[in-house]
């Protein structure tokens, strides 16, 4: 055991980061690939004509110089709030109450514009099959679904549920596999058809002639620009969610670009097919292929993908609903979170910043939200929703280049960057000039849209002068989110054991303690804060309060055992996550978890967050089943190879109870082999005994006794180990790292015995690598049970 007793540390408060690289690029391509290219490319034909391949391309241009500045803000500040944060940080007075405001208005409204596109979508998607909804059509129809979608996307982030992660992954990827179907079905008609590249026949410069690639000029292809603006910005989720990204100084700013990277030629792809690929239908007014798919407005995609691709309108349907509705999710989370991380910094009013006692979810920022989203939704056609949303994203990102210029004139010094951006400042002063003159283009598009976003900019103003800047906390730029870190020594040996409910606590720490008993070290303790994905972790701080009696009881527990305990509080979105990141920390050689029982998925053995601890995590991992009663009396161990039985004594000996208990070694044999076999194999196992009997005896410290029996049973290893279990008060399984890799988790027959034996069960599984501990070797050589192959 630990052999300093002091009382029991304050817990620190540390933050649990999920996402990897793949899931937080996932995340920024799923943000871009919505609405923006399904809804809005037939609308943006009918300005820019066959250039809006050059739109595209030059909307990737100019997205890229911003992409630059969250890159190297995003590296250096990763935190939830992004933009909101950086000006707020880069930005005097109301700059950053108007950055929040503005943010919180384009992520609603783009949630309506997704809304809109999800109502056209599932009517085109209807009308494949002759179904009428009540004999509505058009917009009607459209913004009653639109509606209903929005009602059901806020109840489910009310009840927690999420897109990100790994079903966030699944919904991306399909979005893409349905894009990439839709290009190469128009690239192979185009190749069948060279004279279809006629439809892109060069811009002419002579004013008296109308061009066919360019028909309205270079003021329609920034027309184009502006309107399909929105299909560039969903990057800056990926800095939303700063704070639970994994390495975020390197990740951030490879997430960005691989994002963009990914987009942007797509995009370029699908401009290029939707007008190179359609063929005229016989009974079209319009006299160019734009034309038509201008005519098709919000649906244009998928009736170009109805023109040449087998089945094409119901595909692009349903990628178009998938689309719209992974992407309203998100930008309901997001525009949650904008306003409750105003209500939280006093600028909103703090009703915005209360957060549901039971489900944790910022429930009134969250039907806040949805309401703007269904007043904008209703109020307004879909080119003005779109249009004010990308007025607003090219302010917010106007101040956000500007910011970034303050930021590193300030802070530069202080401040440790993953990235920089080139050709510094004039990439940013791009930005800021090239967002600017697209916004104030688009009045000539949408007059209504510019009049919308005054009138929220000029409310915003009002609310600030009158309320916000009243209450407006100062609060001092901080590169990380953590408050205060344990003084852990990573080169000591150590064992994690996770607490939860506090009157499981004991069997825990009884297992840790025989652990220290046999190689003295420091203990550490941890209790995990799930908060739901809508909130920022560090939001987890406000319920420290709540579970501090459960941490702190457990470090009572502790002492009185004669160990002296570092209490640690950390908080995540799931708790494998914070398991794992604190052991990748720590450097932990231990971890000691508790386990509840069965589960029903039969290809689950233990529960989704210890069997992801247990593959995950570099450490060797002890699960402890909730009816397990320490001290044992008898302790049944089955055995594989008898020369390492020994072993099992140095750690199950502390786990016996006084006197009379004892630990059996069971060594399962093939029924076919020899007695006189047999006999060598027990006298294998009693020679390594005696072997540690005399080092023992040797060494300077002390141990109890062994009492250790071997047994040499022949028949099925299931069998033999449940028939046995039924005399013990503990079993102990374990498996070797070579045998998870092979089979999911620790194989078939540990499942098998593990949902047979009814007594009181231990499961181990070691972990190659840091190997600090000696006695963890025994667990190299416990019985490899789903192996099945008796020697």
């Amino acid at each position: 055991m630990a052999t300093e007793s002091s009382q029991a540390q304050q817990p620190h408060t540390d933050l649990s980061r999920d996402l990897s690289l793949f899931d937080i690029t996932m995340v920024g391509v799923a943000g871009m690939i919505g609405a923006g290219i399904f809804v809005l490319t037939g609308h943006a034909a009918g300005v820019a004509g066959p250039a809006l391949i050059l739109a595209f391309a030059l909307n990737g241009i100019v997205t890229v110089f911003t992409g630059m500045v969250y890159a190297e803000l995003g590296s250096a500040i990763p935190e939830a709030g992004g933009g909101y944060l950086w000006v707020k940080e880069g930005l005097p007075g109301s700059n950053a109450f108007l950055a929040g405001w503005m943010s919180w208005f384009a992520h609603a409204v783009a949630g309506s514009l997704y809304a809109l596109g999800f109502g056209a979508y599932l009517e085109l998607f209807l009308q494949q099959f002759g179904i009428s909804v009540f004999g509505l059509h058009g917009n009607v129809l459209h913004k009653v679904l639109a509606t209903l979608i929005i009602i059901t996307f806020v109840y489910i982030n009310y009840r927690g549920a999420t897109e990100m992660g790994k079903m966030g992954n699944i919904v991306t990827m399909a979005k893409l596999l349905v894009i990439g179907l839709f290009v190469a079905c128009g690239l192979a008609v185009i190749f069948k058809n060279p004279d279809f590249l006629a439809k892109f026949s060069p811009p002419s410069f002579d004013p008296g002639i109308r061009p066919g690639f360019a028909p309205y000029g270079i003021s329609g292809i920034i027309m184009a620009m502006g309107l399909t603006f929105i299909a560039f910005e969903g990057y800056e989720i990926i800095v939303q969610a700063g704070e639970e990204v994994k390495n975020p100084r390197r990740n951030i700013p490879k997430a960005v670009f691989l994002a963009l990277a990914i987009v942007v030629p797509l995009y370029m792809l699908v401009a290029f097919v939707s007008v190179g690929a359609v063929t005229l239908p016989p009974d079209s007014t319009q006299p160019t292929t734009w034309q038509w798919l201008a005519e098709q407005k919000e649906v244009g995609l998928g009736q170009a993908a109805g023109n040449f691709m087998p089945f094409g309108a119901i595909i692009m349907s349903l990628g178009g609903l998938l689309s719209t509705m992974s992407a309203l999710n998100a930008t309901t989370y997001s525009s949650t979170r904008v306003s409750f991380a105003m209500g939280r910094d006093h600028n909103l009013p703090d009703m915005f910043g209360l957060v549901h006692p039971r489900t944790r979810i910022p429930h009134i920022a969250l039907l806040l939200s949805g309401l703007l989203m269904i007043v904008m939704a209703v109020g307004a056609p879909i080119k003005h929703v779109a249009s004010a949303t990308d007025i607003m994203f090219l302010l917010l990102f106007l101040q956000v280049n500007v910011a970034v210029i303050t930021i590193r004139k300030r802070y530069g010094d202080k401040l440790s960057y993953g990235y920089l951006t080139p050709f510094f400042p004039y990439v940013p002063i791009l930005g800021i000039i090239t967002k600017f003159f697209i916004a104030v283009f688009m009045f000539n598009y949408s007059p209504l849209a510019w009049y919308v976003a005054i009138g929220w900019i000029g409310a915003g103003v009002l609310i600030y002068r009158l309320y916000g800047a009243k209450r407006q906390r100062e609060k001092e730029i901080t590169p990380v989110v953590i408050e205060e870190r344990a003084r852990i020594d990573r080169e000591r040996f150590s064992v994690l054991v996770a607490v939860g409910h506090p009157q499981r606590s004991g069997n825990l720490l009884t297992v840790a303690g025989s652990i220290l008993q046999v190689e003295p070290g420091d203990l550490m303790l941890l209790h995990v804060i799930t908060v739901p994905d809508q909130l920022p972790v560090s939001v987890g701080r406000d319920f420290v309060d709540e579970v501090r009696p459960t941490i702190d009881q457990a470090a009572r527990q502790a002492e009185g055992m004669g160990m002296s305990p570092t209490c640690l509080v950390r908080v995540g979105h799931r708790p494998a996550d914070a398991i794992i990141d604190t052991v990748e920390e720590t450097q932990a050689n231990f971890v000691v978890l508790g386990w509840q029982g069965r589960v029903s998925d039969p290809q689950t053995l233990i529960g989704t967050n210890i069997d992801r601890i247990v593959k995950e995590a570099h450490a060797n991992v002890v699960v402890v089943r909730g009816d397990v009663t320490l001290p044992a009396g008898r302790i049944l161990v089955p055995v594989q190879h008898p020369a390492h039985g020994h072993l099992v004594s140095q750690f199950a000996t502390p786990l016996l109870g006084p006197e009379e208990g004892y630990i059996e070694m069971l060594h399962v044999v093939d029924p076919q082999l020899s007695p006189h076999e047999r006999a060598q194999r027990a006298a294998t196992l009693r020679d390594a005994l005696r072997r540690l009997h005399d080092e023992e005896e040797m060494a300077a410290n002390e141990r109890p006794q062994r009492r250790v029996r071997i047994r040499i049973a022949a028949g099925d290893v299931v069998e033999e180990v449940v028939r046995r279990s039924e005399d013990f008060d503990l079993v102990i399984l374990g498996a070797s790292r070579e045998s998870w890799i092979r089979r999911t988790l620790w194989g078939n027959k540990t499942q098998r015995i593990a949902a047979r034996i009814q007594c009181p069960l231990m499961l181990v599984n070691l972990r190659a690598g840091r190997l600090k501990f000696g006695v963890s070797k025994f667990f190299q050589f416990f019985w490899d049970i789903h192996e099945g192959v008796e020697e």
